[in-house]
C-alpha cells in the first residue's frame, strides 16, 4: 500500500488529508447528535414533570444549569409563560432558528471535501501524465511497458480521489438526514413544552 502511495505523487497528501478530515468530521457529528438526543430527552422529561407540578422556576433553573441547546429553547419558553400559543411559538422558533446552525456545522466542509477529493485527484493524473509524456519525448518512443507503466501510475491518484470522494458522499448524506432528524425531535420537544406552557384559551377570554 505505501508503494503505491508513494508512486502516486505529492497530490496523495492532500488526498490522504482530505480523508482523514470527513472521518473525522463525521465521528464527530454522530458524536454530538446522540449527545444532543440523549440530553434533550432527559431534559424533556424532567421540566415537563416540573411544569405540571406548577414549579417554573425550579425549571428555570434547572434549564440555565444544563446550557443545552434545548435548554435555552425551553428557557424563553418558560419566561413566557402564560401568554397565548402563538406567542411563546414564535418566541421559542426565534431561539430555534439561531441554534439551528450548529447542527449543520462542518456539514458544508464534508460536502467541500467530497468534491475536491477527485478534482485533486484527476490533477495528480494529469500532472502524471504530462511527466510521461515528457519523458517520452526526451527519450523516444522506448517500449509499451514504460508508458504503459507512467499512465498506470498516474492514473493512482485519481483512482484514490474517488476513493476517497464516495464514501464522503455517503457521509455528508447520512449526517445531513440525521441533522434533519434531531432538529425535528428538538421540535416536537418544544412544541410539547409550549402547549404546556400556553395560557388556557377560554382563561384569556375571559
Amino acid at each position: 500500500m505505501l508503494e503505491i502511495f508513494y508512486k502516486g505523487g505529492p497530490l496523495m497528501y492532500p488526498i490522504l488529508f482530505c480523508s482523514v478530515l470527513a472521518l473525522a468530521i463525521f465521528l464527530e457529528r454522530v458524536w454530538i447528535f446522540w449527545g444532543i438526543q440523549r440530553q434533550a430527552r432527559r431534559l424533556h422529561d424532567e421540566v415537563e414533570l416540573l411544569v405540571r407540578n406548577q414549579h417554573l422556576a425550579d425549571a428555570a433553573a434547572l434549564c440555565r444549569e444544563r446550557k443545552t441547546m434545548l435548554a435555552s429553547i425551553f428557557l424563553v419558553a418558560l419566561n413566557a409563560a402564560g401568554r397565548s400559543r402563538d406567542q411563546i411559538k414564535t418566541l421559542v422558533e426565534e431561539v430555534g432558528s439561531r441554534h439551528s446552525a450548529t447542527l449543520d456545522r462542518y456539514l458544508g466542509l464534508l460536502g467541500t471535501i467530497a468534491t475536491i477529493a477527485p478534482l485533486l485527484g484527476l490533477l495528480g493524473t494529469v500532472l502524471g501524465m504530462i511527466r510521461a509524456f515528457t519523458q517520452l519525448s526526451v527519450q523516444g518512443v522506448g517500449t509499451p511497458a514504460t508508458l504503459g507503466g507512467g499512465i498506470s501510475e498516474a492514473l493512482i491518484t485519481t483512482a484514490t480521489g474517488l476513493a476517497v470522494a464516495i464514501p464522503t458522499i455517503l457521509l455528508h448524506k447520512y449526517l445531513t438526514s440525521r441533522a434533519d432528524t434531531v432538529s425535528y425531535q428538538l421540535e416536537i420537544h418544544a412544541m410539547h413544552m409550549v402547549d404546556l406552557l400556553a395560557a388556557d384559551p377560554s382563561t384569556t377570554e375571559m
